[in-house]
């Protein structure tokens, strides 16, 4: 996609509320009666509103989310949606992605260890690309690390989501949603110091500018510098993200939508095989041991977003919902990785990488809903188109450096990294989606949903050192359908199909293109409104297929294959309430049996294979208790979590359990909090790669301060 200069952006973001606006102006004198009329007549869908993280708010129980772009509630909505709410987050004071999905039972995050770079796994299957921020996909490859603070809440949809979201792999996706502008004035500012020398200040401020609220201006910020339980390791965070909000008549919402972050770190590589998950003759390794080069350039990291989400109610009962962005980044830096130990087990020859990634992506998303009746019962339709064309230029260069003993490090190794790169390519892909939804409410307590979606998409790719070109275009229809009955007040049986659409990008070792992945799943369960809606139980059960799947290939570095077929099955069952006394609680288990069922005929077969970090048993729960009485503003915090043992790369990682504990103080202006994470200091492993194992995180301890005004 070509440079948008900054005019020709801030036309395009003008241009196109303004087609929708010179429409509807005439409306907007009487919208607010002829608004309560209409959606009394007509049973139009209500418009989701993402509310602020005030003091007020502290559920740990979301009662609805957009990345079902539906304002049907959760506990009646038959497909897995798990939503980790921002009081849940501040009560764990959670700071990065991978913190807020430990939450979610079916999904492994951070599997790479502390790379800065936010890896993912949902029911079995690789999701680092599904990202998604206020409904948008963030790029084609996730690069930056997503700063968690200026979210409101993250969403995960299992499963296959293309009926909606078009290009995202089949395990599932996730959503972020941004902080928004509210009706009322507040200001909260942070201070958080913890361990390994973290040090953090964040600063929430919210303006109204009109009476009615609907104008207002709120902007988040954060800075953060820490060091790594490695040596030599560590990270600085600048991010701002200033949101307005527009009064445009009772009938219209608009909300401008921007941020930009700023990442510099040192990559924590883990360490090798040998002397930490297997054993050395010279002995355990530190985990303190940092296997790279303190001279070589650490990463660093900008990424800048600009965009808008547009309502419209009309006076026809039709909703219209179109929101857009653009973004680009720039991320460079040196990496020194993992090869091998040498016979005596205490040299370690090493790898060295020199990466620079430069992308910009612009996405949109644009639909029309509506409720309507008919003899086969109350229809929730929606019609919709989306686009994306997202770029990626890539140059690296490989790099040599000295040996390492890792028994008794000197370091001052020099990375001599040739002239001519080893990669330097552009890949761009484009897509555009027509997608058709109903919901229709028949016989009083059935429900049906079901959709179609049409992808029309393409991936270029130049490679820059040979000149060679390529284009894949690929197009498929996607389609996804659900049964659900509420058998019981609260109760609600239901089982769905889905469908999934990727195309694959690059060539195999003869320069040949592939075809694109699909995926299918089956799922069944049943959803439970308990307690008088205060307390939401979700089971259900899952059969997911993938094909053509792109995997590295063995024979040849640095090109992949497209394996037959990976399959993942399993159950899941999660609990999220606010119970009346004062407790809330968070927890979940998984069992997720993921394996290669059809290899694409590789000499060396891997069919039976576990697929790489997953674990069969997965578990989270995390609880908040607030005090009453003489005891009121004090608040309990605790959870446990954990796996069993996992596979990945032809060994074994043990399976951990960890204890986190914290206690805080509430009062009318200022809030105190501290909490300690893995308290046991329980020594495990996050993941791991063919000749590196990555590292969990030791014990952590967090203490903030903040003022609420």
């Amino acid at each position: 996609m070509p440079s948008l200069s900054p005019g020709a952006l801030a036309i395009l973001l003008a241009f196109t509320p303004a087609l929708v606006l010179a429409q509807v102006q005439a409306d907007n004198s009487t919208a607010s009666t002829t608004s309560a009329t209409t959606s009394a007549g007509t049973g139009q869908l209500p418009t989701v509103n993402v509310v602020a993280d005030g003091p007020s708010l502290s559920s740990y129980k979301a009662t609805q989310s957009q990345v079902s772009k539906s304002a049907t509630p959760l506990s009646e909505t038959p497909q897995s949606i798990s939503v980790v709410t921002r009081s849940l987050l501040d009560s764990q004071q959670a700071v990065s992605l991978a913190d807020a999905l430990e939450n979610v039972p079916g999904v492994v995050a951070q599997q790479y260890g502390r790379r800065g770079w936010d890896d993912l796994i949902i029911r079995g299957q690789v999701a680092s690309d599904s990202l998604y921020l206020d409904g948008l996909r963030t790029a084609a490859s996730n690069r930056v690390a997503e700063q968690l603070f200026g979210l409101q809440q993250v969403e995960v949809l299992k499963g296959p989501g293309s009926l909606l979201y078009g290009l995202v792999l089949p395990g599932g996706l996730v959503n972020m949603v941004s902080k928004r502008p509210q009706g009322e004035d507040f200001a909260n500012v942070d201070v958080t110091v913890g361990s390994h020398d973290f040090y953090q200040t964040t600063v929430d401020l919210n303006k109204a500018l009109s009476e009615n609220g609907k104008q207002a201006f709120r902007i988040n910020g954060l800075v953060s510098n820490s060091n790594d339980a490695t040596d030599n390791v560590w990270f600085k965070n600048r991010y701002i993200a200033p949101s307005l909000s527009l009064d445009l008549g009772a009938r219209t919402d608009f909300t401008i939508l921007t941020s930009y972050q700023e990442r510099n770190y040192v990559r924590q590589q883990g360490l090798p095989l040998s002397g930490s998950i297997n054993s050395n003759s010279n002995g355990a390794l530190p985990r303190s041991l940092f296997i790279g080069e303190p001279g070589a350039r650490p990463y660093s990291a900008t990424e800048t977003r600009i965009g808008y989400a547009l309502t419209h109610r009309f006076d026809d009962g039709w909703t219209l919902n179109h929101n857009l962005r653009y973004q680009q980044f720039e991320m460079s830096g040196q990496l020194v990785a993992n090869n091998a130990l040498s016979s005596t087990g205490t040299s370690l020859t090493r790898t060295g990488t020199d990466q620079t990634f430069e992308g910009q992506t612009f996405t949109m998303d644009t639909n029309v809903q509506r409720s309507f009746r008919t003899a086969l019962g109350k229809h929730q339709l929606t019609l919709g188109t989306d686009y994306i064309n997202t770029r990626e230029d890539t140059l690296s260069y490989t790099c040599t450096v000295a040996a390492l003993n890792v028994y008794n490090p000197v370091y001052g190794a020099r990375l001599n990294c040739p002239s001519t790169p080893s990669t330097y390519t552009s890949t761009s892909v484009r897509d555009t989606g027509l997608y058709v939804r109903d919901q229709i409410d028949f016989a009083e307590r059935w429900q049906l949903l079901a959709g179609l979606r049409h992808d029309t998409a393409s991936t270029y790719s130049t490679n820059k050192r040979t000149s060679v070109y390529t284009d894949n275009p690929a197009s498929a229809t996607t389609a996804s359908a659900a049964l659900m009955v509420e058998m019981l007040r609260g109760v609600r049986p239901y089982i769905s199909y889905a469908t999934s659409f990727y195309p694959n990008t690059g060539t195999d070792i003869n320069g040949g293109t592939f075809k694109p992945e699909s995926g299918k799943q089956w799922e069944a369960g049943v959803k439970f409104e308990l307690d008088e809606g205060r307390t939401n139980l979700n089971v259900a059960v899952f059969d997911l297929r993938r094909r053509n799947v792109l995997v590295s290939d063995p024979n040849n570095t640095g090109y992949s294959i497209a394996v037959g077929e990976q399959r993942s099955q399993g159950g899941e069952i999660g609990i999220t309430s606010d119970f009346s006394n004062g407790l809330s609680l968070n927890a979940g288990y998984s069992y997720t049996a993921a394996i290669v069922t059809d290899d694409g005929g590789q000499k060396t077969t891997t069919v039976g294979q576990w697929l790489d970090n997953v674990p069969r048993h997965n578990f989270t729960s995390s609880a908040r208790y607030r005090l009453r009485g003489a005891l009121q503003g004090w608040e309990l915090n605790g959870g446990v979590h954990g796996q069993s043992m996992m596979r990945t790369n032809g060994y074994t990682l043990p399976g951990y359990v960890l204890t986190d504990l914290g206690v805080a103080y509430n009062a009318e202006r200022w809030r105190a909090a501290l909490n300690v994470k893995n308290v046991f200091n329980t020594h495990y492993y996050a993941g791991g790669l063919a000749k590196a194992v990555a590292l969990g995180d030791d014990r952590t301890v967090m203490l903030t301060l903040g003022y609420r005004y």
